[in-house]
Formats: structure tokens, sequence, C-alpha cells
């Protein structure tokens, strides 16, 4: 594994440093590491690294797995960036159209925001049913291929939407056919959403709508993964799920400020 090198900066803050790199290197393997294991990939000898590793363990931020000793990342993380971040407002306004949404299509459905190179699941509500197909919460999802990460991409501004390919470009070391991303994403800004099949999953169609907020700005996508039943049981089909899904993305970006253009 490649060793990760501390930051250079104005001020020295030696083992700060370590616990964000202890964060990187966890957020990067979330069926979580050994401390011995993480001491090797950044470098540094276990005494030096396991010390923190229990502060951080007992503030809440890792948890340590009874059965295999491996440490992960909690949720404390995603909790504290609901109430400092816009996200807050964002999941409060969301969540009960996606609560509702849920339950009259009897399908899962989850809210991405872009994230550095990433999608990031910030919300979902499960199928109220048996029978169902959902993303966890802190997911990551690939920008480029996924349904919910075109349609940021497509109602992102033009710049906002180009540092993302950049950053996206700059994780993945390789570059991007942008001239056939920028066609696919055309697409997507004059249906006002995407559906799709799943590029992950057999039967499942994916749908994804945008939410604005007050300036405009796309902030998420909100995103049905429509699984068919082949009884045919489901309760609406996907063509009403699509039309549900449109008409609680613009409930949800008229409670966050956004007036759409008549």
């Amino acid at each position: 594994m490649a060793e990760r090198k501390e930051r250079k900066g104005s001020y020295a803050a030696p083992a700060l440093d370590k616990a964000f790199l202890v964060i990187e290197l966890l957020a990067d393997h979330p069926q979580g590491l050994l401390a011995s294991e993480m001491a090797s990939a950044l470098g540094r000898s276990l005494g030096e690294l396991f010390r923190i590793v229990v502060v951080m363990e007992e503030a809440g931020y890792l948890q340590k797995s009874p059965v295999t000793d491996r440490y992960t990342i909690t949720y404390k993380f995603l909790d504290i960036a609901y109430r400092a971040t816009p996200t807050r407002q964002l999941t409060a306004a969301a969540v009960p159209e996606m609560q509702a949404l849920a339950r009259a299509t009897e399908q899962s459905c989850h809210l991405v925001v872009a994230k550095h190179a990433e999608g990031l699941v910030i919300a979902r509500e499960e199928n109220p049913g048996v029978r169902g197909f959902a993303l966890r919460l802190g997911a990551s999802i690939d920008l480029l291929r996924s349904c919910s990460g075109q349609v940021i991409l497509a109602f992102s501004a033009p710049a906002a939407a180009e540092r993302l390919l950049d950053r996206i470009e700059a994780a993945r070391g390789t570059d991007i056919d942008r001239t056939a991303l920028s066609k696919r994403l055309e697409e997507v800004r004059a249906k006002g959403g995407d559906m799709r099949e799943s590029p992950v999953a057999r039967g499942v169609t994916d749908v994804s709508y945008p939410v604005f907020g007050f300036g405009g700005e796309v902030m998420a996508a909100l995103t049905i993964p429509f699984l068919e039943l082949i009884d045919g049981s489901q309760a609406v089909g996907v063509d009403m799920a699509r039309e549900m899904l449109v008409a609680a993305t613009l409930r949800i970006s008229r409670l966050l400020g956004h007036v759409a253009e008549e």
C-alpha cells in the first residue's frame, strides 16, 4: 500500500495530521483495517499510531469490531456534516418527501450530492414492502456512470461541472471523453432528468431528477432505483413513479427557496 505523507504547512500539529490521514485511509477501506495495517499503510510505527486511533475511538469517530479487531469510521462524521453544512437544510426538506415517495411508489429512494470526485448518498428511504433494492447511507456513487451522477453533472453550472470532471480525472489518473459525455449530459438536460437501466443491477431502472436551491444551483439528485417485480405486483409502474419523483423534487426545491422559471 502506498505511504501517505503528512501535509506541509506553516504550523505543525503531527498528531492531528495523523488523525486526518487515518480518516482518509479508512474512507478508502470501508471494510475496515487493523491498527497494524493502518500503521503499515501510513509508514508509521504501531506505537505512535495506536494512541491516536484509541483516542479517536473513545471520541466516537472510529469503531472497533469485536470480532475482527478492524477499525471503521462511524456515522458521527456524517452527523457533523449534516449540522455544519447546507446538507442539514437539504435533508430536512427532502426526508419527509422521500418518506412519502417511498410509501406511494413502494420503491426505495436516495439523495445524492457531489463530494470531491464522487457522489455521496446522504439520505435514503427503503421500500416499505417486503421486497426492494436500496443503497446504503454514506455509499459512494460513480458520478460518470450513475444516473444520479450524470444528473448532477448535467444540471451543474458549466464551471462547477468542469471542476468535478477535473477532480475525477485527477483521482482516476485517466482522461474523460468529454465530447461524448457532453452529448450524454445534453440529453439529460433536455429531458429534465434521467431514466435508464441500472449499469450495475439487473431488473432495476434508475430514475433520477435534480433538486435545486435558492440561487438555482443544483444541490442534489433524488433517485429511485425502480425494481420491477416479475409478477407485476408493484404498486405503480415506472412511468408513474417517475411522475411522482418529479413532483417530489419540485416540492423539495421550493422548500429550499428555488423558484422555477415559467
